[in-house]
């Protein structure tokens, strides 16, 4: 629809290294991807971007219904932006990446052997841009797709609940459907291979972000000087009323009347 990626992922890069039994499952690395993106900002214009979520290096479709959560790194800067629908969350990265393409082969392989080395059951399978690595542990599903492009390579990763990562699954489908309309502006800034392009967030997104982070700071500073408070000497209840006047003794209560006026007051 916005023409063609700039360069399409047409074989692996020959003489890469292998690793372990990733390159021995059945999968066919030639798979053509579907008619369609994802793009190249370059090819496409600025003009055709739609109404994509803009992230500066990437731009996505947003699913229907879907919402938006926000990763900070710990120098305060986005890191992830994650799409959180209602099957599981889909988040789709930018990497910098030589011209030639095969990096995604090579980062399949080292994923495959993290999530081994934590205990987790791999699986290699063929996708529309060639290998998908899907991962399962004991917390949940993970699905990771990967398209090489011109400079560039995007990663998507699919996580959800046991089960809702297989090929067939709607949030697998979805993945997929996002990533076909994803835009990549990976601009001429030089950036070491493999390393994340910069997350920039929208000015209306930013400003939400940051009036939640005041709020919550605010929240907290006002939790911290309650706690700071000293706290006031408790008194009985007889001691914060006056005395009744004398009168015969009332018949015992059904409850115990003892504690001081927090507690009564249920505290």
């Amino acid at each position: 629809m916005f023409g063609r990626r700039r360069k399409n992922r047409d074989a692996e890069a020959p003489g890469l290294a292998d690793e372990g039994d990733f390159d021995s499952a059945p999968v066919d690395d030639e798979v053509q991807a579907p008619e369609g993106g994802p793009y190249d900002i370059d090819d496409i214009g600025e003009d055709a971007v739609g109404s994509r979520l803009d992230l500066g290096s990437v731009l996505v479709p947003l699913p229907p219904g879907g919402q938006i959560q926000v990763e900070m790194a710990p120098n305060g800067q986005p890191q992830a932006v994650h799409l959180v629908t209602q099957h599981g969350r889909i988040t789709v990265s930018a990497y910098a990446a030589p011209k030639s393409p095969g990096q995604w082969r090579e980062v399949a392989a080292e994923l495959a052997e993290s999530l081994r080395r934590d205990n987790a059951t791999v699986s290699i399978e063929s996708g529309p841009w060639g290998r998908e690595l899907q991962g399962s542990t004991t917390n949940a599903d993970l699905r990771f797709l990967g398209v090489d492009g011109y400079r560039w390579m995007i990663r998507c990763v699919v996580a959800g609940p046991a089960g809702s990562v297989t090929a067939d699954s709607p949030l697998v489908e979805t993945a997929r459907a996002i990533v076909a309309e994803t835009v990549v502006r990976r601009g001429q800034d030089p950036h070491p291979v493999r390393t994340p392009l910069p997350v920039v967030l929208p000015k209306a997104l930013a400003e939400q972000l940051a009036a939640a982070q005041q709020q919550a700071a605010a929240q907290q500073a006002a939790q911290q000087a309650a706690a700071q408070q000293p706290l006031p000497p408790q008194q009985s209840a007889q001691q914060q009323q006056p005395a009744p006047p004398q009168q015969p003794a009332p018949p015992r209560p059904r409850h115990g009347e003892s504690g001081s006026a927090m507690q009564q007051l249920g505290f």
